[in-house]
């Protein structure tokens, strides 16, 4: 079944790509979203089907294929990568769903958004090394073609930017696994093959600050985020959402999968550094975005400061902590999704993303009252405002990390602070004041253009009411994780936090004393 998850989006990216005859981009949205719909319904039935008890992998599928370079299509899911490979399923479903009539180049434009959907899947699903190195590369191409063929004025320029930083980041990765695999004598790549056990720490160190500088790149961590803001501000909506909510989530998925579960000792001792850093990306984050005039440039620096939530979530290491950072990977994907959708509804009908120049959009005769109101959720969303799940993730992440790393915690509490700011100047001068009656004359916005919108803000807020269902498809897989972590930090968190009260217990109960006041 897992294989399905990578040949159906292949498949179709194959038909629409090679469909013979002049067809219009509506036939080709309507088989496209026809493929998507189908590879989500295979991920919803993997959902009724998981075992959330079983913390290993399941649905697994091996077939040999060079063993002489200990290559093998290896394939299997737990609960870390399944809530991922979920989002990603749903977000390439709306990508498809909410792009225009008039697309330029449709079937190169289709073709490219399933593949990337392949890639995703391949790259989560995969327990060979080099098997998720060359899905995990498998993403650049697609993302160059969309992001210099349907990008803004600079689209060359941040297209290559994002080349050369990507391409990078899975050398870097690639010489990690590498040296893992052939230091600790391994003859293949499989993932339960290899140990690390027996590798001097000095040499641990040195593999795990390459892997985490590759992974760094993807995710992206400061310094290495300069990439980030030129290719989501040129990029289309459609390309910054699969950017944001789906590519970025390879990044946090290997710092858990490949960094946290496979370097357990050598990542204790470098978890102070990786929280320092996490907190910077956080700060960073929430400062330059109250600093921006651009809508969107806005969002994209959010993004920099709510991913670096996951790296402090990742570095403390806690039962908490590493849920919430698992749910905090899927609620910024959903949040950042439904932001980038709505500044690209505000752009095509005011044709304009400038602060300065935006106004009373909450006007309900001639302005965008139900993107307005959308934009008004998905701020506050970001922002962690209780009953959404945004709130969920980031009270786990908070409460998970402060027995390790009070001071971080505390600063990223401010920075939490911080975000409410620069989405209140946002809101403030975007959806509210006075429309100028010269010019304010703004296309309507039909319901179908909505839906993505209505879906995502529909499930930020019955998950936000809901975290067990958000949060019971990880938590068993997570508590393995912490496990295999030394012994001394399980003591400490077995006294902060009692086994009794389960990660999902503690939300729910947070949720409703929150909601009730």
């Amino acid at each position: 079944m897992l294989s399905a998850l990578l040949w159906l989006p292949a498949l179709g990216a194959a038909v629409v790509g090679f469909l013979p005859g002049n067809s219009n981009g509506m036939r080709l949205r309507s088989i496209a979203s026809a493929f998507a719909a189908a590879i989500f319904i295979v991920n919803i039935w993997l959902l009724t089907q998981f075992d959330t008890a079983n913390a290993g992998l399941q649905f697994q599928e091996y077939l040999p294929w060079i063993p002489q370079l200990g290559l093998s299509y290896n394939l299997g899911i737990d609960g870390l990568s399944l809530p991922l490979l979920v989002l990603s399923a749903l977000l390439t479903l709306l990508v498809i769903y909410g792009t225009g009539e008039n697309m330029e180049r449709p079937q190169l434009y289709y073709a490219l958004i399933l593949l990337i959907n392949a890639g995703v899947a391949g790259a989560l699903m995969s327990q060979n090394l080099l098997l998720f190195v060359l899905f995990y590369e498998l993403e650049l191409i697609p993302f160059y073609l969309l992001i210099a063929i349907w990008g803004g004025k600079q689209r060359e320029y941040a297209a290559m930017k994002f080349l050369i930083y990507t391409a990078v980041s899975g050398l870097l990765v690639l010489a990690a696994f590498l040296g893992v695999a052939w230091l600790s004598g391994s003859l293949n790549f499989d993932y339960s093959a290899i140990t690390t056990h027996e590798l001097p720490r000095k040499v641990q160190l040195i593999l795990l600050t390459i892997l985490l500088i590759g992974l760094g790149i993807k995710i992206p961590l400061v310094p290495l985020h300069t990439w980030l803001p030129d290719a989501y501000v040129e990029a289309s909506p459609a390309t910054a959402i699969m950017l944001g909510g789906i590519l970025a989530k390879l990044g946090t998925y290997g710092l858990v999968r490949f960094g946290l579960q496979m370097f357990p000792e050598t990542w204790s001792i470098i978890a102070p550094g990786l929280a320092i850093i996490g907190t910077v990306s956080v700060m960073y984050g929430a400062l330059s975005a109250i600093a921006q005039k651009d809508i969107k440039r806005m969002v994209a620096y959010s993004s920099i400061g709510h991913m670096g939530y996951i790296l402090v979530a990742c570095a403390a290491g806690t039962k908490l902590a590493l849920i919430g950072a698992v749910g905090q990977m899927v609620s910024h994907g959903l949040i950042l999704a439904l932001l980038f959708y709505l500044v690209g509804i505000i752009e095509t009908k005011v044709g304009t993303r400038d602060l300065d120049v935006l106004n009373g959009l909450m006007n309900p005769m001639r302005g965008l009252p139900t993107a307005s109101s959308l934009l008004v959720l998905g701020g506050m969303a970001s922002a962690g405002i209780p009953g959404l799940v945004g709130f969920v993730a980031e009270f786990l992440v908070f409460q998970g990390s402060f027995s390790i790393f009070p001071i971080p915690t505390l600063l990223c509490i401010l920075a939490s602070g911080l975000t409410a700011v620069y989405f209140v100047i946002l809101l403030n001068r975007t959806c509210f004041g006075k429309l100028d009656n010269a010019t304010a004359y703004y296309p309507a916005v039909t319901f179908a253009e909505n839906v993505p919108a209505l879906v995502l803000a529909g499930i930020i807020f019955v998950l936000g009411i809901q975290p067990a269902w958000l949060l019971k498809w990880s938590e068993s897989t997570t508590n393995a994780i912490v496990a295999t972590l030394p012994a001394d930090r399980n003591t400490q968190v077995a006294i902060s936090y009692p086994l009794e009260h389960s990660a999902i217990e503690i939300a729910s109960t947070q949720t409703k004393s929150a909601s009730a006041n």
